[in-house]
């Protein structure tokens, strides 16, 4: 199959079932609204390594929000609801409270369960938090140096899917970042689903194990132009650079959606190939065949 001159490989990408839940943060202004989010989303890649994987959503308009002002919905994906329990109180504590005129709101009217957010956090307060109903919902007003943060009790948690992806190759490495970013974009545009990698898109694909015990994971080699010749190589003979794009979603046709907005998206001059990361289909029960995403 081809899109203009880009072959797109007769493979599937391998994802995972993982939790997510959905946070509304606004701000008085956009600079802080952008200052909260970037905080909060930092160091959040992958969770080989990171706590959560988390990305901006959507920005949402004064009128989508509950307190009418602007915000943006960010989307927090752990392997489990007790890693998301973990996980959120730490990052809106250290990274959302801290920042002027911000306050945070669940994204989701509903879930399979929930976690403690304003009911762990309000003990910053230090005795002199109050609860507030807005609503059916619990929030915690936390006296801070600008006032109050507000930030809402509980968060309702649903799953989702993580890890679907396409590795777009290129024969010339300013084309290949070029299509890279035009792929990432277009996963920003799709509703309910974000590419937690560092503007979208990883350099540093991985593969499960490694020689050395402690690393679950390690480069993947197959896509790496300097050790051609030394390994089994993936890339076409042409190719001088390869990115991959990670998504995730809040379900299988979320995923499938965005990944064929970046395949098409990212086809253009110089990318030669465009294909994905599997795992021979031994780790993740969701594969999206690329030829049958894009019929």
């Amino acid at each position: 199959m081809k899109i203009g001159d880009t072959e797109i490989e007769d493979t599937f990408a391998e994802a995972f079932g993982m939790k997510y839940v959905r946070l509304i943060i606004t701000a008085d202004d956009e600079y802080w609204l952008e200052a909260g989010l970037k905080e909060l989303t930092g160091y959040s890649s992958s969770v080989i390594a990171c706590d959560a994987e988390t990305g901006v959503e959507q920005y949402l308009s004064a009128e989508q929000t509950p307190d009418g002002r602007m915000g943006a919905a960010v989307l927090i994906f752990g392997f489990s609801t007790d890693g998301l329990q973990k996980a959120v109180p730490n990052r809106v504590g250290q990274c959302v409270m801290t920042c002027p005129s911000t306050a945070v709101y669940d994204g989701l009217s509903d879930g399979d369960k929930q976690v403690a957010l304003g009911k762990q956090i309000r003990f910053f307060g230090d005795g002199f938090q109050k609860a507030k109903i807005l609503g059916d919902d619990r929030h915690w007003r936390i006296p801070v140096m600008d006032g109050e943060f507000l930030v809402q009790d509980m968060l309702n948690v649903r799953a989702g899917v993580a890890g679907g992806n396409i590795i777009l190759q290129g024969t010339c490495k300013t084309s290949a970042l070029a299509a890279a970013r035009r792929g990432a974009e277009a996963v920003a545009k799709t509703a309910g689903a974000i590419a937690p990698f560092p503007g979208g898109v990883a350099r540093s694909g991985s593969k499960v194990g490694s020689i050395y015990k402690t690393l679950p994971a390690s480069t993947s080699d197959a896509y790496c132009p300097t050790l051609r010749g030394r390994v089994e190589s993936k890339l076409h003979p042409e190719t001088v650079a390869a990115y991959e794009i990670v998504v995730d979603g809040v379900s299988q046709e979320v995923v499938a959606e965005a990944m064929k907005a970046a395949m098409v998206a990212a086809v253009g001059e110089n990318v030669i190939r465009i294909g994905a990361g599997n795992y021979g289909g031994k780790l993740g029960k969701f594969h999206f065949q690329l030829h049958e995403i894009l019929k």
